[in-house]
């Protein structure tokens, strides 16, 4: 029985030591560890083109696991692209991640949504319908209202 002591004791520790590693990993298998978004202060200023428009909008992760929104799509729109803006210049991404426990900012100047070959060019006073996709969580359906192509959000961004 003392050689099953020592080797028992072992396998005890390097069991509790893999299980802190999960849960501090902030992977899918911890505590706390699924992303919880929600999508706020969304607006698409109206186009000026009849092809292209913009879109902004934060999503909030309060979950534990990093998530990464990987595609968008509306009704209005042939194809809605991700772009990160660095050092003034655009590109279109696959995706935008989006922190555990914290956040993704799509601002004018910065990170956005490009909505390309537009089927209608939506009006001020108006909403567009966007579904959002992520890597790990379910789709979001957000409605993103029309604001004047000069509105500059106060608060939110």
């Amino acid at each position: 029985m003392r050689r099953l002591g020592p080797a028992a004791l072992v396998i005890a520790g390097a069991l509790a030591l893999a299980g802190c590693a999960d849960s501090d990993a902030g992977g899918d298998g911890g505590p706390g560890g699924e992303a919880e978004l929600s999508v706020g202060s969304a607006y698409m200023p109206q186009p000026v083109s009849e092809e292209l428009a913009a879109g902004f909008l934060t999503v909030t992760n309060k979950g534990g696991a990093a998530d990464e929104l990987t595609s968008v799509s509306s009704d209005i729109a042939g194809r809605v692209t991700v772009h990160e803006t660095t050092g003034g210049a655009m590109r279109e991404v696959k995706s935008l991640k989006i922190p555990a426990h914290g956040r993704l900012v799509l601002k004018t100047g910065g990170d956005h949504l490009m909505f390309e070959q537009l089927k209608r060019r939506p009006k001020e006073g108006q909403t567009v319908s966007v579904e959002l996709r992520f890597a790990h969580s379910d789709p979001v359906e957000v409605e993103m209202p029309v604001k004047a192509a000069t509105y500059t959000p106060t608060t939110g961004h």
